[in-house]
């Protein structure tokens, strides 16, 4: 059996860019930064980014377009994929890419706890709901999502 899977939460670096293929479906590219951290063996904190480039189609890239920009938090996942071609110095050229298949947004804000729900002229179901996810308090002892680094 084999896998080719790949979930990644990062930050995007570059605004995406939204083109046509020639068959007209909507693509878009844009480039990924994520980060490793781990303490070092003099117990400093050490860091390392990796860059990755992200590819999308259809209805997913419009969305991209649509509702991301540099700096956004993502989580993308899909599979890894290697593109080769021949350059114009005749030189052969390859690209590795991630063809995203799902897409999640991170918060607008810095953090959950700065979720607030559209104001509503009545008092309805859905805005019950809405206000109690507002209203959702962490335990001292559990990692708030504002606390990760990425």
């Amino acid at each position: 059996m084999n896998l080719n899977k790949v979930i990644l939460i990062g930050n995007m670096t570059r605004d995406p860019e939204l083109r046509s293929l020639p068959s007209g479906q909507p693509v878009v590219n844009f480039g990924m930064a994520t980060n490793r951290m781990w303490k070092g063996n003099d117990g400093s904190q050490q860091k390392q980014t990796e860059f990755h480039n992200v590819v999308m189609f259809g209805k997913l890239a419009e969305i991209t377009k649509q509702y991301l920009q540099k700096g956004s938090l993502v989580m993308v996942e899909g599979r890894i994929q290697t593109r080769s071609w021949q350059g114009q110095d005749g030189v052969k050229k390859y690209k590795t890419e991630i063809v995203g298949e799902k897409m999640q947004m991170g918060p607008r804000n810095s953090g959950a706890g700065n979720y607030k729900p559209p104001e509503h002229a009545g008092s309805t179901a859905g805005s019950q709901a809405e206000e109690e996810i507002a209203t959702v308090e962490y335990p001292e002892d559990e990692i708030k999502p504002e606390d990760i680094p990425f």
